[in-house]
């Protein structure tokens, strides 16, 4: 069953005046890090929505407007990979963060993978909230008000 997980924050409660809040779906099957990962982008001032796998990842984003998408690699039911692809065939120009403590496995480049099909940023778990915070007010502050 697809749970829809949501969450706002004001931008302005966020003491980020004048900036449009945005919203960012997190796609990972660990709960620990899309609830890690929803804390660092709401303390931004962004709404948040959640996916347990790329399944339900793509179901949101078909019905919501996402501004970016963070999403794991390694996951059951629909792999990142594939997820990313399929994002990036729907939308070109949606802006994209992929995670992964995957890294490297068996001569496997996860994270590489995923910026050759679409990826706009890779960040290897484990990361820190400064490292994430960076990364995600890089990838957010050249999308234009819609």
């Amino acid at each position: 069953m697809t749970q829809l997980k949501e969450s706002r924050l004001n931008a302005n409660a966020a003491g980020i005046p004048g900036k449009r809040m945005k919203t960012v779906l997190i796609i990972d099957d660990e709960t620990l890090v899309r609830a890690t990962v929803a804390r660092m982008v709401e303390r931004e001032g962004h709404r948040v929505l959640q996916a347990a796998n790329g399944v339900e990842g793509l179901n949101i984003f078909k019905r919501e407007r996402v501004d970016l998408v963070v999403c794991d690699i390694i996951m059951p039911e629909k792999e990142g990979i594939e997820t990313i692809g399929e994002l990036r065939r729907k939308n070109p120009a949606l802006k994209i963060i992929a995670i992964s403590g995957g890294g490297r496995t068996e001569n496997v480049d996860f994270l590489g993978m995923a910026q050759r099909l679409g990826a706009n940023h890779v960040l290897a778990k484990p990361f820190g909230r400064d490292e994430f915070t960076a990364l995600l007010r890089k990838s957010l502050e050249d999308i234009r008000p819609g």
